[in-house]
Order: C-alpha cells, then structure tokens, then sequence
C-alpha cells in the first residue's frame, strides 16, 4: 500500500516480485504516485490493483515520515480489513513519527524497517511499530535528539567492584523512605540499592525495625543528621507529607549531594518548590503522570518535549515513568528507556527504581547515567519476574542480580 512517499515500498515490492514472489499494489493516491518505482514494479511482474487479494504479508507505505494525524477513512478501512502481518516502511502510518501518539486509525506493524536511522517513534510506539530493523542506507547522521541506552552501554558505565575497592569505594547512599504507614517502601528501596551495587546503604528514616528485619546489612541510624558519611540520597516513597516529613527532605536537600526524589518528596516538592534553590549536586526526579503534572502541569502528548522543558525548569533530571520511560538533563539531552515491560507497573514498582537509581548517584555516576542505566536495568528485571504472568516489586528487586549478570557478561 503506498500513497505519496513509496521509494523505498517500491523497490522492496520490485525486489520481491523479482524473487518470485507475487506482488499487488494498491495505490490510494495514483495521480501521486512515484512514476519509476511503479515502473520497476511493472517491468518485474507486479500488479496494481484496487484492493489487496488474501495477502500473506502486506507492506505499509502510506504515508511519509513527515505526514501528521490519523489515517484518513480510505486508508483506515483498507487497513482494518487486512489480518496479514503489516511490514511497515520506515515508520507505521497513523503513529506521530516525533511523539508516537496515535490520534486515530493507525497501522500496527508487525515489523518495522527503518532506514537509515532510528525515528523518536520506534522507541514510543512500541505497540505500533512491533520488531524494529534498522537499515544502513549509507547517510551520514548527526547525534539523534533522543537517545537509547542498550545493554552494552549500561554494562560500560555499571560500577564493578576492583581489587582495590572495599563497601565504601562502590558509593555510599542514605535512604529516606517508609514509615508507619509504609514500611514497605523503605524496606523496597533500601533492598534494590543493596541489590544494585556492592557499596554501602544507610538507612536514616522511620521505618528502621522493618528495614533491618529484611536487610540486616544496612547501616540504620536515628535520621538525617545522624546518617554519618554518604555520598548520594534517595529520598520519597512512603516517607509521608507532613511537617516532620518536610523537614527531613529539606536535611537531605540541605547536604547538596546528588538526590534522587520520588513519590511523597516529589508532592512536598510541588508544595515547596524552594526546597531545590540553591542546589549545585545532581538532583533526579523520578514522577509519573500525575506528580509530574503537580510538579510542572499536565504532560500532554509530546512526552519528550514536556520532559525536556520540566528538565530545564527545574533544573534537574527528570525521569517520566511510564511503559516507555523518558528521561531528560537540564542541557536538553533526552534518552527513552526502549526496556520497558507494562509488568513494571505494579505497586512499589517505583520504590525498587529509586533505589537503584540513588545507587548508582552514590557511586559516582553522572545523573542521566544513573537514570537511563537503572531504568533499563529496572526494565529487564520486571520483564524477567513477570515471565508472562502478574508480579510484584519485591520479586523485580530480586530479579536485578540476574539481569545485571547477563548484561555485564555481554
């Protein structure tokens, strides 16, 4: 199926029907279409016709990469009556190349064949694009303006234990979370950050006789000021909202350390939005739709500008949870999390995730490293426990070891 951009559908259904494969075209704007490509396809033995005969596959060429909004009814009813797997040319026609947001009729490919570089939509439309094969057509490409980290870059920047390191070199992180109301989440984080690295973790909330009943390796202390020496914070789930709460977030912030912030720091964030002025080390926020909306406004459907811009405004790394977690720095940088599983959306699913991420700012990582390395990592783990089936965030804490494994291994 093609419409006005059909160079690359053309030759592929030329080359096709060249191999013996029977090939039908059908062409939604033929005052359009691409004259030589059709010829090829004629000169090859391919047809035109006005709808497809029982296809085993079907390729989608559409619309262009430039091309906004839903298909239009033509293309939508076509694309409807097809139950043949869609190999789609480049990006899948209907999908938002920049954003992913599908505003109506839309193709969902079973594959897509993207040429020359990846689109900002293989990555958020995951659904839509299905496999994704990238293609060298021989261009020269600039650095992307979203960024992916595959396994190979997060096995290149995990801190691993020398010889010469001891419980302190691989980072030391303090942890403020839980209390009476959530102790789970102060037993979750501190878990995944013991399980994320070989260093140590200092416990200095509330929910001290539960988190010690789980891991009696923490180092537990009375609170903030009485921690000892860390060197990165995580900060939030379960730590509550109160006065007593507020002021322990603003201890933490206070030893301008670099700080990873999520659930009830990131609403007394919204509420007290000084608690970041005058901050040098690295702050990652961590929200999903709704903090982030309490944070900066609503995120609307361009998760990566809105990303981008919270970023800028706040100064800060900001970590949008989602099934296609987006992260951006303040210099504008953006990374899309390509590992994530809808299985991590599960109750303290997020407390596992600032863990690791507070971890890895302990050990020496730069914020937007810690945040798209654990994001993966926390990605592959939830994949992992679920197996195909419900799980809950304390079996992702213990699937971390065994992907972080594998990654290293190569």
């Amino acid at each position: 199926m093609s419409s006005t951009d059909p160079c690359p559908e053309d030759h592929a259904r030329a080359v096709l029907r060249r191999r013996g494969v029977a090939v039908e075209a059908v062409l939604l704007a033929p005052d359009r279409a691409h004259a030589a490509g059709l010829r090829a396809l004629r000169r090859a033995g391919g047809r035109i016709v006005a709808a497809p005969t029982r296809p085993d596959l079907v390729v989608d060429g559409i619309v262009g990469i430039s091309a906004r909004g839903a298909l239009r009814p033509e293309a939508a009813d076509l694309v409807a009556g097809i139950s043949a797997p869609i190999v789609a040319a480049d990006t899948p026609s209907g999908v938002d190349v920049r954003t992913g947001v599908v505003h109506g009729p839309a193709v969902a490919a079973a594959v897509t064949v993207a040429f020359g570089a990846l689109k900002p939509v293989h990555a958020l439309a995951p659904a839509h694009c299905g496999r994704v094969e990238l293609i060298d057509i021989g261009l020269t490409l600039d650095a992307g303006e979203l960024r992916a980290y595959a396994d190979a870059d997060v096995a290149a920047r995990w801190p691993v234990p020398g010889p010469g390191d001891d419980k302190y070199s691989l980072g030391v992180l303090g942890v403020v979370a839980g209390g009476d109301a959530y102790p789970g989440a102060a037993v979750l984080a501190t878990g995944a950050a013991i399980r994320a690295t070989s260093g140590m973790v200092r416990y200095a909330g509330t929910a001290r006789a539960a988190v010690l009943a789980a891991w009696p390796e923490a180092v537990a202390s009375d609170g903030v000021a009485d921690a000892g020496r860390v060197q990165a914070w995580a900060a939030g789930p379960g730590m509550g909202v109160d006065g007593a709460a507020a002021d322990r977030l603003a201890r933490v912030l206070d030893q301008d350390l670099p700080t990873v912030l999520d659930a009830d720091a990131l609403t007394l964030l919204a509420e007290h939005p000084g608690l970041l002025a005058g901050r040098t080390a690295p702050t990652v926020l961590t929200p999903h739709a709704g903090e982030f909306a309490r944070l900066v406004g609503p995120v609307g459907n361009d998760r990566i500008a809105a990303v981008r811009e919270a970023a800028r405004e706040l100064d800060a790394t900001v970590l949008l949870k989602g099934h296609v977690t987006v992260i951006a720095a303040p210099d504008g940088t953006a990374v899309a999390d390509t590992a994530g599983s809808a299985w991590a959306a599960t109750p303290g699913s997020g407390d596992v995730l600032t863990g690791i991420v507070g971890k890895l700012l302990g050990s020496g990582l730069a914020p937007l490293d810690a945040a798209a390395c654990a994001a993966r990592v926390h990605g592959l783990a939830a994949a992992r426990a679920a197996d195909g089936a419900p799980t809950h965030a304390a079996a992702i804490s213990a699937a971390v070891p065994g992907v972080l494994r594998d990654v290293l291994r190569g």
